[in-house]
């Protein structure tokens, strides 16, 4: 057996799980899946690949995370945690093919390479690639950071390193309807809007220490003090403008600049109203 297990989350993602399941399937690790709810055929789908399966009730990526990983009673060194909408690619595939606990004796975290598309596009631009992700770590060791609403991450205390050409390709179909993704990010404009709102007022800390020239999850979070204080308003603008043109997104075509849009400008202002209007009910 590999020294590593495979914790998925789900919910109503018959669309996606056989592709995922199936992209690692030859590996022969242990799978476990924690629901949210599914009335699809999720769940008949685990049960064929032999998963084991809990339910939980979604509140947030974080919270749910930390469930999984303090409720299901994983056996091995290692954990990799992926998203129902994520495929192995088959240079990922070989690196965890070979992967041996005894060659990284000092190692507690390892970060994958991510290809997102968007609506059939891959968004190569923009600062979405490469896109380095913490996806498998030490069993016991990695947690879910619960100071976050919406961006849900592991942290593992300890040594890290990436795979650069370890790929995973994370594509959400249903996201093929526009429509489908705005609903669902103004569902997140509020939860990240609550959050903002709390770590203006110090009630909220950052757990990964914020360092330019540190991990990539320590990067990223010194670029979010960063945005947390720019002018309500006009970081939307800002940001549309750093990915379209310093990080090129312009060059990710029509379906791109349109997801560069969506994410970066109209979800931004989105958030950026929601957060105002907590500002003036709570003064």
């Amino acid at each position: 057996m590999p020294p590593y297990s495979f914790i998925i989350l789900t919910f109503n993602e018959e669309i996606h799980l056989p592709r995922l399941l199936d992209s690692i399937r030859e590996l022969v690790a242990p799978v476990y899946i924690l629901d949210s709810g599914s009335t699809d055929n999720t769940l008949k789908i685990a049960e064929q690949f032999k998963a084991q399966v809990k339910v939980n009730k979604f509140e947030n990526h974080p919270k749910q995370w930390d469930f999984a990983l303090k409720n299901f009673d994983v056996k091995t060194p290692w954990i990799i945690g992926l998203d129902a909408d994520q495929i192995v690619t088959p240079e990922l595939f070989n690196l965890l093919k070979n992967f041996k606990d005894e060659d990284y004796k000092n190692i507690n975290a390892i970060y994958f390479n991510r290809k997102n598309f968007f609506q059939g596009t891959w968004i190569k631009h923009g600062g979405y690639y490469p896109f380095y992700m913490l996806k498998m770590f030490r069993t016991g060791i990695g947690f879910s950071d619960l100071n976050e609403n919406m961006d849900h991450r592991f942290v593992a205390p300890g040594k890290s390193l990436i795979w650069k050409d370890g790929y995973l390709l994370e594509e959400n179909l249903k996201e093929n309807d526009t429509e489908f993704w705005i609903a669902k990010h103004r569902k997140y404009s509020k939860l990240i809007a609550e959050e903002e709102y709390e770590r203006l007022y110090s009630n909220r800390s950052q757990t990964v220490d914020p360092l330019f020239f540190g991990t990539p999850d320590q990067r990223r979070a010194w670029f979010k003090r960063l945005w947390w204080n720019l002018p309500l308003g006009l970081r939307p603008y800002l940001y549309f403008s750093y990915r379209l043109i310093f990080k090129l997104g312009i060059l990710d075509g029509k379906t791109g600049i349109f997801f560069h849009y969506l994410h970066a400008l109209w979800f931004r202002k989105l958030v950026d109203k929601e957060l105002k209007t907590l500002i003036n009910i709570r003064k």
